[in-house]
């Protein structure tokens, strides 16, 4: 082994620790994934995770004011980039992330975009309208494009014809609306330490009505998002059906749980209950038409992309 693979290992390892120090969920997910996929998709977790960390708290518990944190957040970005162009860095995290990027061609625009956004979290306290949209599509609509580009990298592509373009277009927009669900559903479940320990509200949820609004919104992404499942390769489609199933439950305890318990209280899924489904995402993909044996309890996953 060269002493670049060595350290290539190392900082996948190190990557692989940071998923399973901040999230059962996708950590879950991701051990239904074959390789190269399950490391990728961990390499990319890693460095978004760590991104949101230096805006989300740590950064501020050791002291550093918004300056000094856009500061080590800039420093960060660079670090990226720079690990991407050279093929190294001194930073693990970085390192197993620039590899995937090169690996994948995961695209600079994406990587910017996400950086936008984590940087309006150093200074913004209120997020709607425009400003909000702008925010999901950097925070995690972009990391749902990167996991696309994990999951086609090295498979044939589109050879050109109208049908391959739709089954693109179908992956993109599923894959947006993927990541968008997923941000809007932890809006929801933050709601207390966002508010009280963030300074942040990226929801404006106060009352069932617009507990309600929220949650149809959420839906409608998740339905989007389940039509393009089939039309994934089968490794990651059954990883992918276990993270949206996983959150798909979420949004039904959400919506069981009245407005104002949302901001005293983190709604989860039981430990026993994750087990569940991601047996039941494995076991119906291993039957084959894995969508569409789920469409007893989720319609939109019975229709096919083209």
């Amino acid at each position: 082994m060269s002493e670049l693979s060595r350290y290539q290992e190392m900082s996948r390892a190190a990557a692989a620790s940071v998923i399973g120090c901040y999230s059962t969920s996708f950590g879950a997910a991701t051990r239904l994934l074959a390789r190269p996929e399950r490391d990728r998709i961990r390499d990319v977790y890693a460095m978004v995770r760590v991104a949101d960390e230096i805006v989300d708290g740590p950064a501020a518990a050791a002291g550093l004011g918004p300056a000094e944190v856009a500061e080590r957040l800039d420093r960060f970005e660079r670090e990226v980039f720079e690990g991407i162009a050279t093929g190294f860095s001194a930073n693990p995290v970085v390192q197993a992330f620039a590899r995937t990027a090169r690996d994948c061609s995961l695209d600079p625009q994406h990587i910017r975009a996400f950086f936008r956004s984590m940087r309006a979290d150093v200074d913004t306290s209120a997020y709607r309208g425009e400003r909000l949209e702008e925010y999901i599509y950097g925070s995690a609509e972009v990391v749902g494009l990167m996991c696309l580009d994990v999951f086609v990298a090295g498979r044939p592509g589109p050879a050109g014809s109208e049908h391959d373009a739709v089954h693109r277009q179908a992956l993109v927009d599923g894959a947006r609306h993927l990541g968008a669900a997923f941000q809007k559903i932890n809006f929801l479940r933050d709601l207390a330490e966002d508010r009280e320990a963030l300074g942040r509200d990226y929801t404006g949820v106060r009352t069932e009505a617009e507990k309600g609004r929220a949650i149809e919104d959420i839906r409608r992404d998740l339905s989007i998002a389940a039509h393009s499942l089939p039309g994934l390769p089968v490794s990651p489609r059954t990883g992918v059906t276990a993270a949206y199933l996983l959150f798909s439950q979420l949004t039904d305890k959400l919506e069981a749980t009245p407005a104002a318990r949302l901001s005293t209280t983190r709604v989860r899924v039981s430990d026993p209950a994750k087990v569940g489904i991601v047996t039941s995402a494995v076991l119906k993909a291993r039957r084959g038409g894995a969508a569409r044996r789920l469409a007893v309890r989720h319609p939109a996953l019975s229709e096919e992309t083209p």
